[in-house]
């Protein structure tokens, strides 16, 4: 079957957020990738792009960093508001609605990191806009769906999507995205492509296919 094209706007992520997907998307647990790649990094400023519920922000700001939170959708935020505040992080987290494809941030970070985030915009370029909000001396972090040519195996993908499998206008190869970060600005540390399997809040098994990459800006 054809694949269904995407826009990725505010309403197609109001829509997303208003929907039976909401509930399973909030619930989520911190990246694994995150916690294992970003744990040992001295807590700086942060921005999490595209941070959804705000699972990975707070995880963030429970580890010290001070965390700016963007996402196109106010539903999302509002779920991100409240988690925040039960975890005892409010302090540390700045939200922020804005739509990633326009949004120019007031500083550069320390951290700049997104988990398959999908703006209304080809999904490297979005890549290409994330890495000039890193600061000198700071880090880049991205988690994305993998490309995997047809995805007709039927497997799951990403961050809450269930049965959901994003187009590949979506979706990247490591190679891909360590292509446009030029190696006299950037220390690549990680680039590498991963399945796991995770078990949703209804119990049912998915796979999920992520790429990682995590690159050093040189001061």
């Amino acid at each position: 079957m054809a694949e269904q094209p995407h826009s990725f706007d505010k309403t197609y992520w109001d829509d997303i957020w208003h929907g039976d997907r909401a509930m399973a998307m909030a619930a989520g647990q911190p990246n694994p990738h995150l916690i294992r790649e970003i744990g040992d990094l001295a807590p700086g400023t942060a921005l999490d792009a595209g941070c959804g519920a705000g699972t990975e922000a707070i995880w963030l700001a429970a580890h010290g960093w001070e965390v700016t939170a963007a996402d196109i959708s106010a539903d999302a935020l509002a779920r991100a508001t409240e988690k925040a505040a039960e975890a005892v992080v409010s302090d540390r987290v700045r939200w922020v609605e804005a739509d990633l494809s326009t949004w120019e941030p007031d500083a550069r970070y320390d951290l700049v990191t997104t988990h398959y985030a999908h703006p209304a915009m080809p999904q490297l370029e979005f890549y290409d806009r994330i890495a000039s909000w890193v600061a000198p001396g700071g880090t880049l972090f991205i988690v994305g769906h993998l490309h995997r040519g047809s995805h007709g195996d039927g497997s799951a993908h990403g961050h809450g999507h269930g049965d959901h499998v994003p187009p590949a206008s979506a979706s990247a190869t490591a190679g891909a995205i360590t292509s446009r970060l030029d190696p006299a600005r950037w220390d690549v540390s990680t680039a590498h492509e991963s399945q796991r399997t995770v078990v949703g809040p209804d119990g049912k098994e998915s796979t999920i296919h992520d790429v990682v990459v995590k690159a050093a800006l040189r001061q």
